[in-house]
């Protein structure tokens, strides 16, 4: 039987999305310190309540590189010393095809799901290395593997992580510090609200009559990578739920 591990410090970008909830209601319960990462500060702090665990909250947007640098430099003492960071802050906006699509949109998605990942990882590399161990799971998706129409922009950012991830462990050898890329399906929260900016209709028709998977499953994934001794790295999970499978290659039809 493989001996547990508990990350004794979790630090989650994302934190009051239905994803973030989910991680940060898991490591709570492990018992491990969190720092809790949203642009919400009320919403932040609704959490921390509900939590009731040792937790720190910083709120601002994923966008704002400053505002990401002062707040982690502002990290106190004893919640330094972060052995897990999971990137999960990330959306899609719209799904029409790529000449209607709205540039904005795009540089929004590249902005959150790439470049803020990136910028944050790079804060907190040098933590890990300085101690000699950690785990950095970024929150990923099938679409960095399989296009879809409409996808475009969104699909590129999570297949722009997937290879971040591999060469982060590429370049990390060496180090103890572990990379794990989770790649999820269909999966029923907001993701489609906000996709659709709060259209529910629409929303809602991309789970009628199906059965996804929840935050909750994604959760289940992302603690036991991280709960795995530090010698066991899962590289990629990608999970989805039963009902759904890969799509056929299309065709252009002349009449």
């Amino acid at each position: 039987m493989l001996e547990k591990y508990t990350p004794q410090t979790v630090l989650i970008t994302g934190a009051t999305g239905d994803f973030g909830k989910a991680f940060a209601q898991r490591f709570a319960e492990l018992g491990s310190k969190l720092i809790l990462i949203g642009r919400s500060e009320d919403k932040l702090k609704a959490l921390q309540s509900e939590l009731g665990a040792q937790t720190h909250i910083a709120a601002f947007d994923m966008q704002d590189k400053k505002g990401m640098e002062a707040a982690i430099k502002a990290i106190p003492n004893e919640f330094k010393n972060i052995d897990l960071l999971i990137n999960n802050a990330g959306l899609a906006l719209g799904l029409d095809p790529a000449q209607n699509c709205d540039i904005e949109d795009w540089e929004t998605m590249i902005a959150v799901n790439n470049t803020a990942l990136v910028q944050m990882t790079r804060l907190i590399l040098p933590i890990m290395t300085g101690n000699k161990k950690g785990h950095i799971i970024n929150i990923g998706s099938t679409a960095g593997s399989y296009p879809y129409a409409g996808g475009n922009v969104y699909c590129a950012t999570k297949a722009f992580v997937k290879m971040f991830s591999l060469n982060l462990r590429a370049d990390l050898v060496g180090t103890n510090i572990r990379v794990t890329n989770i790649e999820p399906g269909a999966i029923q929260t907001q993701f489609s609200e906000v996709r659709f900016k709060g259209d529910k209709a629409k929303a809602d028709a991309v789970y009628a009559n199906t059965n996804n998977m929840t935050a909750n499953d994604v959760a289940e994934a992302v603690t036991w990578s991280a709960c795995l001794p530090p010698y066991f790295n899962v590289n990629r999970m990608e999970i989805m739920p039963t009902v759904q499978s890969f799509g056929p290659l299309t065709m252009e039809r002349f009449d």
